[in-house]
């Protein structure tokens, strides 16, 4: 293929392309908004499955900086009943399929595989237009312009290259989670970081949960989920840190002081992240030379599958392009084929949705249930 392909958006999904595009001699420049690789954290921990985001590292020829990233341990999970009991515990024995990895470490070997300058800093996408012909113009925030024979938006929940190929806009889920962290926890919040274990634990409700998760060392990365409307969260003021997550805890009024001090506690200012999702089975018909991945085409709310399908996205859409040097389009059509069924599937489970934390169902034993059925 002599077409060089234009990547927008330099995650784990748009990475995990140009590594493979590398791999097989194709080139490729990504454009990100970031102006640098360390200008924002990169999120927590991720648990990296063998049917797909591991199958992706695999084309990307990365499984050996992969396993030295491992987080030894973490694949432990246990859930506890509101009054601090363990209801459920499953060991790391180190056979499971779904090794644990910081965010930030999975997209910098991703970077350092990639060739000096694959990767264009500082350039955020301020719109895209057709040119006709399978080509397009992409406008940057500071005015420039780049035209691409091969677009791929790989921009997340609220990508600018989906106009083309889609009317489709997020949602609110109805569910969003504020992020807490204790650092230095076996010590300075004992309690806290037995309740929670050597991996993750979850202490679900109907309409609110909390999970936590043991990052590297002894810090606890907290996830605190709710089930409330936008104007909810938008009464709080969140720029005044004691009453933001003095509110939030008032929501778990009576749960045992181990999971509530993963909320009171925190040693930074609690975060919130609202959760958008596009439509379930959203798909689009094929248009020349262009097409999306992960979050920008098939944003849900976090299932713990989002980064590995992402990465997967990359990886066959990469593997397509390489098979058809002289097709562009049999290559798109070929990926798209297969995304969209892929992506739909771990929305629902059998064909009912997935558990869900604003269910009736959404409790201990609900969950436990849950692991069951599936084979955990």
């Amino acid at each position: 293929m002599h077409t060089p392909v234009t990547i927008i958006g330099a995650g784990l999904g748009g990475l995990t392309l140009a590594r493979v595009l590398h791999v097989n001699g194709i080139p490729a420049t990504v454009y990100e908004a970031d102006p640098s690789p360390s200008a924002r954290t990169q999120g927590g921990m991720l648990d990296i499955h063998d049917y797909n985001g591991q199958l992706a590292l695999e084309a990307a020829g990365l499984m050996d900086e992969f396993h030295a990233i491992v987080l030894e341990g973490r694949q432990a999970m246990r859930v506890l009943d509101l009054d601090g009991t363990v209801m459920f515990e499953e060991a790391d024995d180190g056979t499971g399929g779904r090794p644990e990895a910081l965010r930030g470490d999975l997209r910098r070997i991703l970077l350092d595989s990639l060739p000096a300058g694959t990767v264009r800093w500082g350039h955020k996408v301020s719109s895209t237009r057709a040119l006709g012909e399978g080509r397009y113009e992409v406008t940057f925030d500071d005015g420039g312009t780049v035209v691409a024979d091969l677009l791929v938006g790989a921009d997340g929940a609220w990508s600018r290259v989906r106009p083309l190929l889609s009317t489709a806009i997020p949602e609110y889920a109805g569910t969003s989670f504020v992020e807490t962290y204790l650092f230095d926890a076996d010590t300075r919040h004992p309690a806290a970081a037995k309740a929670v274990g050597g991996g993750s634990m979850m202490a679900p409700s109907p309409g609110k949960e909390i999970f936590a998760h043991r990052e590297s060392g002894d810090t606890l990365h907290t996830y605190v989920a709710l089930t409330k409307p936008l104007d909810w969260f938008a009464a709080i003021d969140f720029t005044d840190a004691a009453a933001a997550t003095a509110r939030i805890a008032a929501e778990f009024d009576g749960w045992a002081p181990e999971l509530t001090s993963l909320i009171t506690d925190g040693d930074t200012a609690p975060v919130l992240r609202t959760h958008y999702a596009l439509p379930t089975g959203h798909r689009w018909d094929r248009v020349p030379g262009v097409t999306l991945l992960g979050d920008a085409a098939h944003l849900a709310a976090p299932n713990g599958e989002g980064a590995n399908l992402a990465m997967l996205d990359g990886a066959e859409l990469g593997k397509a392009l390489a098979a058809h040097p002289d097709d562009i389009e049999a290559a798109l059509t070929e990926y798209e084929q297969a995304m969209f069924p892929r992506s739909a599937e771990v929305a629902t489970f059998e064909g009912v949705e997935v558990h869900r934390i604003d269910s009736d169902d959404n409790t201990a034993h609900g969950l436990i249930n849950m692991f069951t059925e599936k084979g955990r």
